[in-house]
C-alpha cells in the first residue's frame, strides 16, 4: 500500500494548525534548513574496509552517499553530512571542512562529518594519506581520494544554497521487531565475550542493554511534503558481507521511506551508540538480512511519522569542545612484538585474532604517541594512517558537537565507536525531549570507547580501543554539559 497520500495529508493539515498557532515557523528571517546527497560511491578495484586485509571490491549493490542536513538561523549556521563510510579520519574531516567552511561561511567547528561504519565501504585511510602527502599512488586512487574530499563538502554547499522555511517535527519511534542485539555476554568464570550463542552452558547474560529508540526529526516543506527525515538507532552496520559496494541496512530505510513518502524524500541516518551491539540473534542460528533489517526500522519509522511532534520555536544554538581523550601505551617492545605478528599475518601464517588487533592498534598508537615513532606505519597498515595526529603525545583530540533546535531537540555527535550504555546515558540526563546521539563523527582514530566497566570485562572491543578507561565517561560528561548549555541558550 503506497502510504504517501496520507502522510501528506497529514503534513498539510499539521502545517495550516502550525502556522495558524505560530506563524513565526515560517515567517521572517527564521530558520531554514536546506538537504542534499551525493554519490561517493567508490571505482571497482579500490580497496575495501572492515577487515585485517586487504580485499578489492568487484563490483556496486547500492550507490554509497554523503548525504547532508544544514540548519541556518540568522548569523548561526551548522551541517552535519552523514556518509556511508566505516569511519572518519581526523585527515578526511580536516579537508571536508575547509572546503565546505571556504563555500558556505560555516564556521569549521559547526561542521560535523560522521560515518555510518559500513564494512562494504572504502579502505580509503592509506590512499588519503598519500594523497595529502603528495606521493606517489595509482592515479585511480588518487580521482577516489578527490571524490572523497569533494563529494561530502558539495553536499553541504547544496544544502546550503537550497536552505528554506521548514516545519520541523520530532519525536522516537520504538523499535519492536528484534533487530538489535548486545554482543557481550558475561561467563560463568566471570568474563566477558564477544559474539556467543545462548547455546554455549558457559553463557550467563548478555553484558549489556540494547536501546530500542528511533528519534526522529522530519523536515517538510511549507506544503507539508516531507523533504528528509534524520533518523537515528543504534545498530552496527556489518550485514551485507562479500566483496561489492553497499551502504548496508540504511539503503533500505532510504527506500522504504521513498515508497511511502516520496522520491524526493532524503532518509539520512546517523547511526547510534553501538559499539556493544550488532544485528546477531544469539538465540538463533539464522542471521538478519541488511533488507529485512532496513525495511523493519522503516516501518517503525512510518508508524510515528504521523504522531511527531511540530517544533513550536526553532531557534538553532551549536555547540563544541575538544576533549582530550588519554591514549593508551605503545612501548618499544611492544611495537617490535606487533611487527613480529603483523609480518606472520602478511606471510599468511596462523595468527591469533586478538593478537592481529592488538598488533594494528600498538603501530597506530606508536605513530600517534611518539614524535620519533619506533615503527614505519605505512609499512605495517593501511587503516589508522594519519597527518594530523602524528605525534600528538600523550592524548587524542575529540570533538564533542552539540546541535540543537529550540527547546525540544538536539543532536549530540560523538566520535569513536561508542559503547550503547554512554549513549543511553546522555539520552537520559539531556534537558531535549528528543536527543539524537551520533556516533563516529569526526575522529576514527579512537576506536572503540567502551564504558568503564568495559575494560573490566575485556574481550574484543576493549581489545580495539586506543583510549584508557574513562574516555567515554569524558565524552558523556562533555555532552551533558554542552547541552545544559544549549538549553539555557534557547530559554
Amino acid at each position: 500500500m503506497n502510504f504517501a497520500p496520507l502522510f501528506r495529508s497529514v503534513g498539510l493539515l499539521l502545517v495550516c494548525l502550525v502556522t495558524y498557532s505560530h506563524p513565526e515557523v515560517f515567517g521572517g528571517e527564521g530558520l531554514r534548513v536546506g538537504i542534499a546527497e551525493v554519490d561517493i560511491t567508490p571505482p571497482v578495484g579500490f580497496p575495501m574496509a572492515g577487515y585485517y586485509h586487504e580485499r578489492l571490491a568487484e563490483g556496486v549493490i547500492d550507490p554509497l552517499k554523503a548525504k547532508a542536513i544544514v540548519f541556518r538561523d540568522g548569523d548561526t549556521s551548522a551541517a552535519l553530512v552523514v556518509c556511508d563510510l566505516i569511519g572518519i579520519a581526523t585527515d578526511l574531516v580536516k579537508e571536508i571542512r575547509k572546503r565546505a567552511s571556504t563555500e558556505t561561511g560555516i564556521p569549521v567547528s559547526n561542521i560535523v562529518i560522521t560515518a555510518t561504519h559500513s564494512h562494504t565501504a572504502p579502505d580509503y585511510m592509506k590512499e588519503l594519506y598519500l594523497k595529502l602527502g603528495k606521493e606517489n599512488q595509482a592515479p585511480m586512487r588518487a580521482e577516489f581520494i578527490e571524490k572523497l574530499i569533494a563529494g561530502p563538502a558539495e553536499a553541504i554547499r547544496k544544502a546550503h544554497a537550497t536552505a528554506k522555511p521548514a516545519l520541523l517535527e520530532a519525536g522516537a519511534a520504538t523499535q519492536l521487531i528484534p533487530v538489535s542485539f548486545n554482543r557481550r555476554f558475561v561467563m560463568r568464570d566471570g568474563s566477558v565475550k564477544t559474539w556467543q550463542s545462548h547455546d554455549n552452558p558457559d553463557v550467563v547474560r548478555a553484558a549489556g542493554p540494547i536501546d530500542p529508540r528511533i528519534e526522529l526529526l522530519a523536515v517538510r516543506d511549507e506544503t507539508g511534503v516531507a523533504r528528509g527525515i534524520l533518523s537515528n538507532f543504534a545498530l552496527h552496520l556489518d550485514t551485507v558481507g562479500g566483496m561489492r559496494w553497499s551502504a548496508d541496512y540504511p539503503y533500505f530505510i532510504d527506500q522504504a521511506l521513498k515508497k511511502s513518502l516520496g522520491n524526493e524524500v532524503v532518509s539520512i541516518f546517523g547511526t547510534g551508540c553501538c559499539g556493544d551491539i550488532n544485528h546477531v540473534n544469539p538465540n538463533s542460528k539464522e542471521r538478519n538480512k541488511a533488507d529485512y533489517i532496513g525495511t523493519s526500522i522503516a516501518e517503525s519509522i512510518e508508524r510515528e511519522l504521523g504522531k511527531l511532534k511540530p517544533l513550536a520555536k526553532t531557534g538553532l544554538v551549536a555547540k563544541s569542545e575538544v576533549v582530550q581523550l588519554p591514549l593508551q601505551e605503545a612501548t618499544e617492545d611492544e611495537v617490535k612484538w606487533a611487527i613480529e605478528i603483523l609480518q606472520k599475518a602478511y606471510r599468511k601464517e596462523t595468527v591469533d585474532f586478538f593478537d592481529h588487533v592488538t598488533a594494528h592498534k600498538k603501530i597506530m598508537l606508536d605513530q600517534f604517541r611518539h614524535r620519533e615513532p619506533y615503527a614505519n606505519a605505512i609499512d605495517h597498515i593501511t587503516w589508522g594512517l594519519s597527518h594530523s595526529l602524528k605525534g600528538i603525545g600523550e592524548t587524542i583530540p575529540a570533538e564533542v558537537n552539540v546541535i540543537t533546535l529550540g527547546q525540544d531537540v538536539a543532536i549530540v555527535c560523538l566520535p569513536g565507536e561508542v559503547f550503547v550504555e554512554l549513549g543511553m546515558a546522555i539520552k537520559q540526563g539531556s534537558p531535549f525531549k528528543t536527543t539524537l546521539v551520533i556516533e563516529l563523527s569526526n575522529c576514527v582514530e579512537t576506536i572503540y570507547i567502551p564504558n568503564r566497566p568495559a575494560y573490566a570485562g575485556g574481550s574484543y572491543e576493549v581489545t580495539n580501543s586506543a583510549t584508557k578507561p574513562g574516555s567515554g565517561e569524558m565524552l558523556v560528561e562533555t555532552a551533558l554539559r554542552l547541552l545544559r548549555e544549549a538549553a539555557s541558550a534557547s530559554n
